[in-house]
């Protein structure tokens, strides 16, 4: 199957079926899907002449069946650019296919190109099978490191 798959970047006229694989994404991770008001910057931000992230969608015959999305960072230590990839997302139907498979080593070869240090992401604890994938590529998990977020709702007071 993974040999029919191909990938796209975003664009105008698939950006709706990026938009219902994020939504499917939410209902996996059991969170609320993006707001209008976050769709329309989802939108925005991916398809401006300096995107803030990148999207692929994969897509099988003409069906549009998961999807990635990075940003850039950077590394003081490294003094190299990191690819950081924020999602990483198969429907159910079409897991154990080799589409995660085809869609991170997608990411490899971006983050080749760009000439970055390493590729960082997270995953939920209760994700065993991105879990297990992840195991599968030999992976490192960085344990020592604790994650952690500010939301910006919280940033006035701060300021």
């Amino acid at each position: 199957m993974s040999d029919e798959i191909t990938i796209e970047m975003i664009n105008d006229e698939n950006f709706d079926q990026f938009l219902k694989l994020v939504d499917m994404l939410a209902i996996y991770e059991k969170l609320n899907p993006p707001s209008e008001k976050a769709r329309h910057r989802l939108r925005k931000d991916g398809l401006s002449e300096c995107p803030k992230y990148e999207a692929y969608l994969a897509k099988f015959k003409d069906n549009y069946i998961g999807y990635i999305i990075y940003f850039m960072s950077y590394s003081s230590f490294l003094a190299l650019p990191s690819l950081y990839l924020e999602d990483i997302f198969v429907l159910k139907e079409h897991r154990n296919k080799g589409v995660g498979q085809k869609l991170f080593n997608f990411c490899v070869k971006k983050a080749k190109e760009k000439k970055c240090g390493r590729i960082e992401w997270h995953v939920l604890d209760w994700n065993k099978p991105g879990l297990k994938f992840y195991k599968k590529i030999n992976a490192q998990h960085m344990s020592e490191w604790h994650y952690y977020r500010l939301r910006n709702d919280e940033f006035d007071k701060f300021l």
